[in-house]
């Protein structure tokens, strides 16, 4: 999914301290369109912009996709990340500079790294009548942002935990379990389901820092209560997270890493290091791809998609620097 907000800011990321627990309040962001989707963004914000490499973070639905549109997301580009495509209702395909061509339903992951420059398309399928899930970007460290772009499309098994069911997706959960997906810095993703009144203790790596994004149900941690569409954020330091969940089941998002110890500026679908960074991108891909005028290749082409892949935004009129 592409950030496609008409005037999107400069985020400069970089390690801030928290609280034991750090409640973040979802914002509302229109994805552009008068039937377009909206999401709720949780992760970049002001009171906290990584955990760990986890850079981005949107949850949406469900949606009735009749009244909604779906998701219909032309060919765009991504510098210096990975997405994270991960669902709960409905079926999304996706295509990309790569060749690759894929569906992904619930319980399964897209995994795409953009590394120098790729671009790729998002829509929901015919068949799908309500669309719920979430989308997440992983920053590449520095020392691996310039991987060839590549793309990988797993099925992670459930595993019970007591009475809870897990699915590791991302990284490795002691105890649970190690996803198969290649990523370049410490981390963990995995869905945790609960019955309503039940609590399930999961053994953590203490040099993460952790967040737990609610999808449904109300979750209990540390005795704070995390409603639907919150994440909360822990710091590095705690060697198991207690879960609970309220009277109805909990549904949630564990997400997790070694802080990532370097500061990244994110502006549109974009990440960079400096101002300098973000408008060399955005000038390629507007050379290459909107004007066809570029002499080398950086993002490639999509195959497939019958329209227009989408411009860049303007650019603030100001130099990009980090807030204060």
């Amino acid at each position: 999914m592409s950030n496609l907000e008409p005037d999107p800011a400069e985020v400069v990321c970089d390690e801030q301290p928290a609280p034991s627990i750090l409640l973040l309040e979802p914002r509302e962001v229109p994805l552009g369109g008068p039937r377009a989707m909206t999401v709720r963004r949780t992760l970049p914000q002001r009171a906290r912009s990584l955990i760990g490499a986890w850079c981005f973070v949107d949850h949406y639905g469900p949606d009735d996709v009749a009244e909604s549109g779906g998701m219909v997301v032309p060919p765009h580009p991504h510098t210096g990340l990975q997405t994270v495509s991960w669902l709960f209702e409905g079926e999304i395909e996706h295509r990309d500079s790569t060749g690759a061509h894929q569906l992904v339903r619930p319980g399964e992951l897209n995994l795409m790294t953009a590394g120098t420059g790729i671009q790729h398309s998002e829509i929901s399928t015919p068949t799908t009548t309500r669309l719920h899930g979430a989308q997440l970007w992983v920053a590449l460290p520095d020392a691996h942002r310039r991987t060839a772009p590549f793309f990988e499309h797993t099925e992670p098994r459930p595993v019970s935990c007591g009475t809870a069911t897990v699915r590791v997706f991302i990284g490795t959960l002691p105890g649970v379990g190690e996803a198969t997906a290649r990523v370049f810095s410490p981390l963990v993703a995995a869905q945790v389901d609960l019955p309503a009144g039940a609590s399930v203790e999961l053994a953590v790596d203490p040099l993460f820092e952790h967040g737990l994004l609610v999808d449904a149900g109300v979750a209990t941690i540390d005795d704070v209560a995390v409603p639907t569409a919150h994440l909360a954020f822990t710091p590095t330091g705690r060697s198991t997270l207690r879960v609970s969940a309220g009277d109805a089941p909990l549904r949630a998002l564990l997400i997790g890493g070694e802080p990532l110890g370097e500061p990244i500026v994110m502006w549109w679908n974009f990440i960079g290091r400096d101002h300098d960074e973000i408008v060399g991108f955005r000038a390629a891909w507007q050379a290459e791809v909107i004007e066809g005028t570029a002499a080398a290749e950086t993002f490639g082409r999509v195959d497939g998609w019958p329209g227009s892949a989408l411009p860049a935004p303007v650019l603030p009129g100001i130099r990009l620097k980090p807030r204060e």
